[in-house]
C-alpha cells in the first residue's frame, strides 16, 4: 500500500471530514492578469461535494466583464512581455510550478477526492500521481532540446542561391477549457505544452471542479515568476461566459477537453476567427476478447470500466467478446459486478464513487432505463446502489451495470454514458470483431486481448482509434500523443504532437549573396 492510501486508511476520514478540512483551505479567487481576484460583481457559486451532495464551499462567478478582462490580459502578456521568446524565463518558471504542486500533493490529493468524488486510490495514478510526474517535465525538458529552427538551403530564382529559415513559434493566446472528471490531469497537460511553447493562456475549469485550478493560481502568483497576464484561471457557471473564449477574436486557439457536443459547437463558434483547434471529445471504445485469450483477463478487463464511476472518455465501455466465449462471460462479469466496491470515495478500498452530479447521475440512469425498456437485458445494476453509508445518501452515486441482450446499433452501444456501464456484444470472427469496434460515431481508445501478440496488432492497426492496447498495454503518457478519430476529436495531447500543436510554423527566405 503506498503511504497516501497507508495514511487514508489509518484515518478512516469521510468525505465529509475531508470536505470541511478542503472547503477551510481552499482558493475561492480567480487569477486574471497576475493577481487574485473575485468576480467584480462579488457573484459567487456553490461547489457541491458529489459524494454526499453537501455544499463545500463557493467560488468566484466570473461575468462578461471579468473575462473580457483575463482574455485582455492574456493578449496584452503575449503581445509586449517577453514570455514568447525568452525560454530560460518558461523552463525556470515551469520548474518552480512543478516544485509548488509536489509541496502540496496531499492537499491537492484530498481536493480532488472531495470536489470530485474520485476514489482516493484513483488519485495514485492519472487522477494525480501520473500527471504530477510527468505532464510540466515533460515539456519543460523540451525548451532546451526541441528543434526551433532549422535551415533549408537552396529553391531559389534564376540560378541564385536561396536560403530559407523554418521557424517554430508560439500560437499566441490559448483558451484551455477543462472537464471535471480528470481536472488537475488535464489541466497540467494543457497549461504545460502551451507555456512551453511561449503562449499565454486563459484557462477555464469546469464549474463542479473549480478548486484545483483557483489553487493552481494561487501557487502560481506566491511561488513562481510567471509574468502577469501569462496564466489568468477564470471560473464560472455560465455558459454564455465561458463561450466568449470560442469568439473573441484575441484567442489564437481553443485547447478543449470535454463532449463531443460542446466540442462541435466550439467549431462552429470559432469559424468567423479562424481559431485553431483541440478538441479531445468523447468515445464509446472497444475492448476485443479473442477466443485464444486468457480467461483471466476478462473479468478485470470490465471491471476497469467501473473505476471512477466509469467517467473516464478512454474508458472501453463495449466489451466485444468472442461468441465461444460470451454465456460464461456474461455469467462471471455479472458476478464480479455484484461485489465492485461502492461506496464513500475516501476510502482506500472503495472502486466506484459518485459521478459528478446530480444531473449526471440523471443522464446515465435515463441511459440505463432506455436501454431496458428498447429489450436489453440489465444483468446487474441498473439503478442507485444499495447499502451505501447513511452520510452518502445525498450523493451521486449509480450502481456498477452490465447490459446484455443487445446489438451495436443499440442507443446504449452506440452512445457515451459516462458512468459504471460496460456494454457486452459477441462477435464470430477477428473481422466481425474489428467491424464492430470501427461501427461507432467516435474513435477514441480501444485494447484487445489474445494469446497471440501477433493477431493482436493486426487488430489494433484495423480499429480506426487514437490510442489503443494489446493485452494490457498502456498508452498513458506525456511522450505519448493522445486524442481521437472521427467525433471523438481533432488534434493530439502530450508528446511531440501535442507540443506541437501550441506552435505556429513561419518559414523566412533569404537571397544569399554571391561569392566573389
Amino acid at each position: 500500500m503506498s503511504d497516501a492510501l497507508a495514511d487514508a486508511a489509518q484515518h478512516s476520514d469521510t468525505s465529509i471530514e475531508i470536505g470541511r478540512r478542503v472547503a477551510t483551505r481552499a482558493e475561492r479567487r480567480m487569477l486574471i492578469d497576475g493577481d487574485l481576484v473575485a468576480a467584480r460583481s462579488g457573484a459567487e457559486f456553490d461547489n457541491v461535494g458529489p459524494a454526499t451532495g453537501a455544499v463545500l464551499g463557493a467560488t468566484a462567478a466570473a461575468d462578461v466583464a471579468d473575462m473580457d478582462r483575463a482574455i485582455a490580459a492574456a493578449r496584452t502578456a503575449f503581445d509586449t512581455s517577453r514570455w514568447s521568446i525568452d525560454r530560460a524565463l518558461r523552463r525556470r518558471c515551469l520548474e518552480q510550478l512543478q516544485s509548488a504542486l509536489e509541496a502540496e500533493k496531499e492537499l491537492l490529493r484530498e481536493e480532488l477526492i472531495a470536489e470530485t468524488g474520485c476514489p482516493v486510490l484513483t488519485t495514485q495514478s492519472a487522477q494525480l500521481e501520473w500527471p504530477l510526474a510527468e505532464a510540466l517535465r515533460y515539456p519543460a525538458g523540451l525548451i532546451d532540446g526541441f528543434e526551433w529552427e532549422r535551415v533549408l538551403d537552396g529553391g531559389g530564382l534564376f540560378g541564385e542561391r536561396n536560403i530559407r529559415t523554418v521557424v517554430k513559434e508560439a500560437v499566441g493566446v490559448v483558451a484551455a477549457v477543462t472537464p471535471s472528471n480528470f481536472p488537475i490531469e488535464v489541466i497540467l497537460n494543457k497549461l504545460g505544452p502551451a507555456l512551453a511553447a511561449g503562449n499565454t493562456v486563459v484557462l477555464k475549469p469546469d464549474p463542479h471542479t473549480p478548486w484545483n485550478a483557483t489553487r493552481l493560481g494561487r501557487l502560481i502568483v506566491e511561488r513562481t515568476d510567471i509574468p502577469p497576464g501569462v496564466v489568468n484561471i477564470v471560473t464560472t457557471p455560465s455558459n454564455g461566459v465561458a463561450g466568449l473564449l470560442g469568439t473573441d477574436a484575441r484567442v489564437d486557439l481553443v485547447s478543449f477537453t470535454g463532449s463531443t457536443a460542446v466540442g462541435k459547437l466550439l467549431m462552429r463558434q470559432g469559424a468567423d476567427t479562424m481559431k485553431r483547434m483541440f478538441l479531445e471529445l468523447g468515445g464509446k471504445s472497444a475492448a476485443i476478447v479473442c477466443e485464444d485469450a486468457n480467461p483471466a483477463v476478462i473479468v478485470p478487463t470490465a471491471i476497469g470500466v467501473c473505476v471512477h464511476a466509469g467517467q473516464a472518455c478512454a474508458a472501453t465501455s463495449r466489451m466485444l467478446i468472442h461468441r465461444s466465449l460470451y454465456d460464461q462471460a456474461v455469467v462471471d462479469i455479472t458476478t464480479a459486478y455484484q461485489h465492485v466496491p461502492v461506496g464513500d470515495p475516501a476510502d482506500p478500498g472503495t472502486l466506484v464513487g459518485p459521478v459528478v452530479s446530480a444531473a449526471q447521475q440523471e443522464r446515465v440512469l435515463t441511459a440505463i432505463d432506455g436501454a431496458r425498456c428498447a429489450g436489453a437485458e440489465i444483468t446487474v445494476g441498473g439503478g442507485v446502489p444499495a447499502g451505501l453509508a447513511e452520510h452518502l445518501a445525498g450523493g451521486f452515486f449509480v450502481a456498477p451495470t452490465v447490459v446484455a441482450g443487445v446489438d451495436n446499433s443499440a442507443d446504449i452501444a452506440q452512445q457515451e454514458v459516462f458512468g459504471p456501464v460496460l456494454v457486452l456484444l459477441p462477435f464470430e470472427d477477428d473481422d466481425d470483431a474489428v467491424r464492430i469496434a470501427n461501427d461507432s460515431p467516435f474513435g477514441l481508445a480501444g485494447a484487445v486481448m489474445s494469446r497471440s501478440e501477433e493477431r493482436g496488432m493486426a487488430i489494433a492497426r484495423r480499429v480506426r482509434t487514437g490510442a489503443f492496447g494489446v493485452n494490457g498495454g498502456m498508452f498513458y503518457g506525456a511522450d505519448a500523443p493522445f486524442g481521437g478519430y472521427k467525433s471523438s476529436g481533432v488534434g493530439r495531447q502530450c508528446g511531440i504532437e501535442g507540443f506541437n500543436q501550441y506552435l505556429e510554423t513561419k518559414t523566412i527566405a533569404r537571397r544569399a549573396r554571391r561569392q566573389g
